[in-house]
């Protein structure tokens, strides 16, 4: 089969377009044939020698939506032809999606929803199970105000449908009045653009001075502090990007609770995989209700021309996720 092989720790051009032999489900998996997948910014971040990845050279892709065409004698839950989609490799010890089949864990994939192409389908997973976990961690609920960080990125714009849905009061950052009207139309209340107001000033304006009860912080680093500055008193923090250093004197003065989420454990410590499956299935429902879309950027690729996708990812450019067409 065909796969992207990265040969080297680096930049896009160390992956070399290569036939490799095609896997072969093991107890529990499922042969998955790739029809498209999303790139994601920690898919650049294991490129570049993060210490969660395989072993090298291997085969990249976190996300996929596909076609079964093998199953695992003891898998139940599937049967060649089934339409599927998931977050189910890119890390150490599983294989990728940037190649033509992948063996999945079948605890880790859902069936996809109809409404969705495979190419939508493909962009929803690694986004949609991390979103999820910030509204469980932070127990988003019918009333709270919640500030999403960044509200057309990957997380963000998913974080946006899901805190809607609900019931919650959501505001979104963003850095340009096209995204702040893309924000909207996902379901966002108000909009702020981050570069032309400060952090006192948006929650004067949208709280009276109150705070946010809720912050979803996908950004890190210093935007993590203007996180705890913007949330409430009791206010609960969702964040997905803290390997960074910080003040906490903010949380004690405000009693906050910070909450950190990194949806890749399951796939790297082989615990709670089922709820990764189960996400997805509850999110294809919302997906076939129209409660949730995805945000995808026009570029298109194919998997000859990862490399390509990847110096698009990393240039800033993309308005909503970059999708990689394998089939």
């Amino acid at each position: 089969m065909r796969a992207m092989v990265l040969k080297a720790v680096g930049g896009p051009e160390n992956f070399e377009l290569a036939e490799i032999a095609m896997p072969r489900p093991d107890p529990g998996e499922v042969l998955v044939r790739v029809h498209a997948s999303a790139l994601n910014p920690v898919d650049a971040r294991i490129r570049n020698g993060l210490p969660i990845g395989p072993r090298l050279p291997a085969v990249l892709g976190a996300d996929l939506s596909g076609t079964v065409e093998a199953v695992a004698d003891d898998v139940l839950d599937f049967s060649p032809g089934d339409e599927v989609y998931g977050c189910a490799g890119g890390v150490r010890g599983l294989g990728g999606s940037f190649a033509d089949y992948i063996a999945a864990d079948a605890r880790l994939l859902a069936r996809k929803p109809g409404r969705l192409s495979m190419r939508e389908a493909a962009a929803m997973p690694l986004v949609s199970i991390t979103a999820w976990n910030c509204m469980a961690r932070a127990d988003v609920g019918a009333g709270d105000h919640v500030l999403v960080h960044a509200g057309c990125g990957g997380v963000g714009h998913v974080a946006v449908q899901l805190a809607k849905a609900r019931g919650a009061r959501v505001t979104a950052t963003v850095s340009s009045s096209e995204k702040a009207a893309i924000a909207q139309d996902l379901g966002a209340d108000h909009t702020v653009l981050y570069g032309q107001e400060s952090v006192a000033d948006y929650v004067q304006r949208l709280t009276a001075g109150r705070g946010f009860d809720v912050v979803i912080d996908t950004v890190g680093g210093a935007n993590l502090d203007r996180s705890f500055q913007a949330a409430a008193i009791g206010g609960r923090i969702a964040a997905t990007a803290a390997r960074s250093t910080h003040d906490l004197s903010p949380l004690h003065a405000k009693a906050l609770s910070l909450h950190v989420v990194f949806m890749l454990i399951p796939l790297l410590e082989n615990v709670g995989r089922e709820d990764h499956g189960r996400i997805m299935r509850d999110i294809a429902v919302m997906a076939d209700s129209g409660k949730i879309r995805p945000l995808i950027d026009p570029a298109r690729f194919g998997l000859d021309q990862l490399p390509n996708a990847f110096r698009h990812l990393e240039s800033g450019r993309p308005l909503g996720k970059v999708v990689v067409d394998v089939m």
